[in-house]
Order: structure tokens, then C-alpha cells, then sequence
């Protein structure tokens, strides 16, 4: 499990064993069940997490109790909601299980040990964002500029896995459509 965090995190830098070593020592593992809850709207958000195995969806729940899937997260993702988690705010957003799931997860303490004790952490993490950063401009646009039909072929081009793992009326809700819509969608 720590071997995959190892490969992650290797994608971008290379780390020495002893450079590994003090990474690890800032990550907690934990297990949840399908449906569980690792942040609940409402929540102090404690953790930033990265998926060992599983899959959770992100939902922002709006006033009229409305729910839209802000992302899905599989092995090898991070994710939180991280404006709460980096300002220390309550959460607006919940992060479910939609398997069961194993995860590595640290506080913001943590984070900021580990960057502060390792700049090539501090590069990782930078890296990470700026990826991020890009897909959400990329979601975003593409829900501004792209048809549902061309926002679904996106969707499955990208991550074919995800349509066998995720029931489509969340990904109906993910791309704004409703499971009707999704269903012409798809045939």
C-alpha cells in the first residue's frame, strides 16, 4: 500500500529511501465502507486524502437540497474539500465511499511538516495543484462551451473505467444531465 504512494509520488520526483522514509511517516491509513462518509457537509475537514483503492464522489448539496457531483476520485486521486481543509473552515461538500475504500491521509499539519521538511515535497504538492487547477479549467469550460453529448464522450474518453464503476444516474448528475438525457446519451 505505502509502495503505491511511493509510485505516485514518483511519477513526478524521485525520492531516496531515507527521503521516503520521513514522507510516510506524515500519512495515516484508513478503510471505509461502501456509503460511508469521509467528510460530511457541516464538518471540520481533518484530512487530505489519497485513494489506495476505491472510488468516492465529492457532492456539493445546494439549497433546495439539490445534490451535484463536483468529481469522483479513484486509485491513485487525491481528494478532499480542500478550501475547507486548507482554511480550516466547515465543510460545504461531502466525500462518500461509492466502494469500499482504502486511503493514506494527513492533517494540514502534516502537510505543512512534510513540505516544509522536504522541498521536493513541496514540488510535488505544487505539481499536484497545478494539475488540478488545469482539469477544473477544463471542467469548467467544458460546461460552458461543450454540448451534453460532447461533454459525455469527453467524460468516457477520458475515464472508460468510470462507466463501468459508477451507476449512470451519478454520472448524469456529474455531467448536469438528468438519467433520461443520459440514457440517449449513451445509446
Amino acid at each position: 500500500m505505502q509502495d503505491k504512494l511511493r509510485e505516485h509520488i514518483e511519477k513526478i520526483i524521485l525520492l531516496t529511501d531515507d527521503e521516503y522514509l520521513f514522507v510516510k511517516e506524515h500519512f495515516i491509513t484508513k478503510k471505509f465502507k461502501k456509503h460511508q462518509f469521509l467528510i460530511q457537509e457541516g464538518d471540520d475537514v481533518k484530512y487530505s486524502y489519497f485513494i489506495i483503492s476505491g472510488l468516492l464522489k465529492l457532492v456539493y448539496t445546494d439549497d433546495s437540497e439539490k445534490q451535484h457531483i463536483v468529481s469522483f476520485a479513484m486509485e491513485d486521486w487525491w481528494e478532499s474539500d480542500y478550501y475547507a481543509f486548507f482554511t480550516q473552515t466547515k465543510a460545504t461538500m461531502s466525500l462518500e465511499c461509492l466502494e469500499d475504500t482504502e486511503v493514506l491521509c494527513f492533517t494540514l499539519e502534516q502537510y505543512k511538516k512534510l513540505c516544509d521538511g522536504s522541498p521536493k515535497m513541496l514540488r510535488f504538492f505544487l505539481e499536484k495543484a497545478n494539475f488540478g487547477f488545469l482539469a477544473s479549467q477544463r471542467r469548467i469550460l467544458s460546461s460552458m462551451t461543450s454540448n451534453p453529448k460532447e461533454r459525455y464522450e469527453q467524460l468516457l474518453k477520458q475515464y472508460p473505467s468510470l462507466f463501468q464503476r459508477v451507476p449512470k444516474s451519478l454520472i448524469a448528475s456529474y455531467l448536469g444531465v438528468s438519467r433520461e438525457t443520459l440514457s440517449r446519451l449513451s445509446s
